[in-house]
């Protein structure tokens, strides 16, 4: 039976950036990486400081898995990819801090905003 090679790296990442993006507050966070360019450059930090992993399947098999089961990963491994996330998070939005700006306001007082005026 032929076999065929796997890369799980890219799904374990944009799972776990998911998971850690919603811990984070909607402004400026959340709002920042749902940009698909911003998204995609924090996505190559992450990739760039990361070993791949990869599984074997049989050619014909469809393999249904999630990769945050503890046989795709280790606790050493996901400590540090939590931590190289985390840090991407902060030096990607650093970085595009100019851009950001353009595509999102400043988050505004709630009571500030016209639909409160009236009561």
């Amino acid at each position: 039976m032929t076999k065929t090679l796997i890369n799980l790296t890219i799904s374990i990442v944009i799972q776990e950036l998911e998971s850690i993006l919603d811990t984070y507050p909607h402004h400026p966070y959340q709002e920042a990486f749902a940009n698909p360019d911003i998204r995609q450059t924090l996505v190559a930090y992450i990739l760039s400081r990361i070993p791949n992993q990869y599984i074997t399947v049989d050619a014909a098999e469809k393999p249904e898995f999630n990769c945050s089961e503890s046989m795709c990963r280790s606790l050493e491994r996901s400590l540090h990819l939590e931590s190289v996330i985390r840090q991407g998070i902060e030096k990607v939005l650093g970085e595009a801090e100019e851009d950001i700006h353009r595509y999102i306001p400043e988050a505004v007082d709630p009571n500030l905003a016209a639909s409160h005026w009236f009561g």
